[in-house]
């Protein structure tokens, strides 16, 4: 045996011994891996499905899912500032920001700001 084939040996035995130290040492039942699982949703993975949900979740989220896509816009305005004049970014930024104070005023209208309820 040549002395690259004793080292490949060596590292393709120490890797499979790794691999099964880890299996041996994280066993877990079944039930231990769904009951330590993490659900967004706040609900118990064994009780019934039939549960009904919570409309006021499901608008906090939306809410949040929109914030957090109209962040990812408004980055790109930024750096538009020195590649295109001062009145075609002005002109984009009041656009894109009078559409975002629409969205406010409606959700505003429609009482989804409203927390307490």
């Amino acid at each position: 045996m040549t002395l690259m084939t004793m080292i490949l040996l060596i590292i393709f035995f120490i890797a499979n011994l790794m691999m099964m130290l880890s299996i041996i040492l994280s066993k877990k039942s079944m039930m231990d891996r769904e009951k330590s699982s993490p659900f967004e949703c706040g609900f118990d993975p064994k009780s019934s499905a039939r549960i009904p949900f919570s409309l006021h979740f499901f608008l906090i989220t939306i809410i949040f899912l929109i914030f957090d896509v109209e962040i990812a816009l408004i980055f790109p305005i930024i750096p538009l500032y020195k590649t295109i004049n001062f009145f075609s970014w002005t002109k984009i930024s009041i656009f894109f920001f009078s559409i975002l104070i629409i969205g406010l005023y409606h959700e505003w209208n429609q009482n989804m700001l409203n927390w307490t309820n």
